[in-house]
């Protein structure tokens, strides 16, 4: 008598094909976002249109800027109080006029062959990202209601994340709560309460408060963990160690080298 039986392969596609789905989900999972402080700024001039679009050909998820306002209510790029160190200027952003700004060259003092490189606006920045990447925003002097007005014209609402003081990002989740929001960890008892409060869904680590007890407080409430490898253990074994503690997204000043750093471990697209 000839008996059928189902061949083997069969049975071993049928046990495989959940492993396969596990894998495939717990390698998704292990994606580090890579962040590019200020943009490509070794060999661009910081927090310009240039350093963004390095950081967009390096393959960064995210470049890092920082928003402040002008004297006369509008948002550009700058990460000092004063536009002193990058620019021709001299002067508070706060007491200039968008027209003053704009007339500054911001990119000659980095280099001679970026001369005419202009401060741009944060509406030029999200502009620019745009369906290509996302922008981290560091709000050092911005009102909330600004900021949310900004990302509703660009359509960026869902493509960043955003870093600030824990009272500016209060007010921000009160007005917008699906706002990816992003406090600074600072230590586990601060962070317990700011978990509470504003119901992050990643948080800002840097070398100050990435210690155990806060790590272990983020990985137990599921959120992201961003954290600063910047100076001198913005390098291999300081990407390494992040990623080995729990990291999902690291800020560098060196974009380029940490995306192939991760893909060679497969840690990115």
């Amino acid at each position: 008598m000839i008996v059928n039986r189902p061949a083997p392969f069969g049975r071993l596609r049928c046990l495989c094909a959940p492993l396969l789905a596990l894998l495939a989900a717990l390698s998704a999972n292990a994606q580090i976002a890579v962040i590019a402080h200020r943009g490509e700024h070794r060999a661009h001039p910081e927090n310009t249109l240039p350093a963004f679009q390095a950081a967009i050909d390096a393959g960064a998820d995210f470049f890092e800027l920082d928003v402040r306002t002008t004297a006369d209510g509008h948002l550009v790029l700058m990460h000092d109080a004063k536009v002193d160190r990058t620019t021709t200027g001299k002067g508070a952003v706060r007491e200039m006029t968008l027209d003053q700004i704009r007339a500054l060259d911001a990119g000659v003092k980095f280099a001679p062959q970026f001369a005419g490189v202009k401060v741009p606006s944060f509406d030029d920045a999200l502009q620019l990202a745009h369906g290509k990447i996302g922008v981290y925003v560091d709000s050092k002097d911005i009102a909330p209601a600004d900021l949310v007005a900004a990302l509703e014209k660009s359509d960026m609402l869902d493509h960043v994340v955003i870093y600030g003081g824990a009272g500016f990002l209060k007010n921000l989740h009160t007005l917008r709560p699906a706002l990816r929001v992003m406090p600074e960890a600072n230590n586990a008892a601060t962070l317990e309460k700011l978990l509470a409060e504003l119901l992050p869904r990643v948080v800002a680590f840097d070398a100050r408060d990435f210690n155990d007890d806060a790590i272990a407080l983020a990985k137990k409430a599921h959120v992201d963990i961003y954290v600063d490898r910047l100076g001198n253990v913005d390098q291999e074994s300081g990407w390494q160690d992040a990623v080995d503690r729990g990291a999902t997204g690291i800020q560098t000043d060196h974009p380029a080298e940490l995306v192939r750093y991760l893909r060679l471990h497969k840690l990115h697209p």
